[in-house]
């Protein structure tokens, strides 16, 4: 392996890029070669990437309480592999052009949990699946107030149907723990708060 190999954009070469799909998603399938660690360029290699909005994640975190909000709904992604497709998951959404990640997280609250989000924490900006998608997520907590959360929401023009839970921490943390909730998102913003809670509630309280 080569000590002196900066990996960066000038180490790639696109050969094609092929458009496969238009619709709400995209398809490209992409040619390319790419500097090896070893010295000198790769062979040619073929690969669907799957082009998406990046998104906004937001874990509404009520401090006063120690609860979060959590959103269910259907998701066509678990259909086949879980034995329940309705998943416990943080309130999201994608970002249109010119939005920035925190209007989209408190919009994205009023619709889906009827929540008025205070502070926004940013956690973290990551890539979910970046072998085959160009996806970036915006990871947040958001400060809320809990009582009287709860109901369905959702836009019926965009055939949501989310209903709303509020759960002590502890609780959530155990819901990750025994697998009932096994997305991401929800995982990495759970896990976060987490470690650390004292500080949060210590500045949010």
């Amino acid at each position: 392996m080569s000590d002196t190999f900066i990996p960066g954009p000038e180490a790639v070469e696109i050969v094609e890029r092929e458009n496969c799909f238009r619709g709400f998603y995209k398809l490209d399938r992409v040619h390319f070669r790419h500097r090896l660690f070893a010295g000198g360029m790769g062979p040619q290699i073929s690969r669907e990437l799957f082009v998406r909005h990046d998104a906004v994640c937001v874990l509404p975190y009520d401090p006063k309480h120690d609860c979060v909000v959590l959103i269910e709904q259907f998701r066509i992604g678990a259909l086949d592999k879980s034995p329940n497709p309705w998943l416990l998951e943080l309130v999201a959404g994608l970002i249109d052009q010119d939005e920035e990640p925190e209007d989209v997280a408190r919009r994205e609250a009023v619709e889906e949990a009827d929540l008025t989000l205070g502070a926004l924490w940013p956690i973290s900006v990551y890539y979910p699946s970046p072998g085959g998608s160009d996806e970036r997520v915006h990871l947040f907590v958001g400060r809320c107030d809990s009582v009287g959360a709860g109901g369905v929401h959702g836009l019926a023009e965009e055939g949501e149907d989310i209903r709303v839970h509020v759960l002590p921490l502890e609780d959530a943390l155990a819901a990750v723990r025994d697998g009932r909730i096994d997305n991401a998102a929800s995982i990495i913003a759970l896990q976060w708060l987490a470690l650390n809670r004292a500080e949060v509630r210590g500045l949010w309280v």
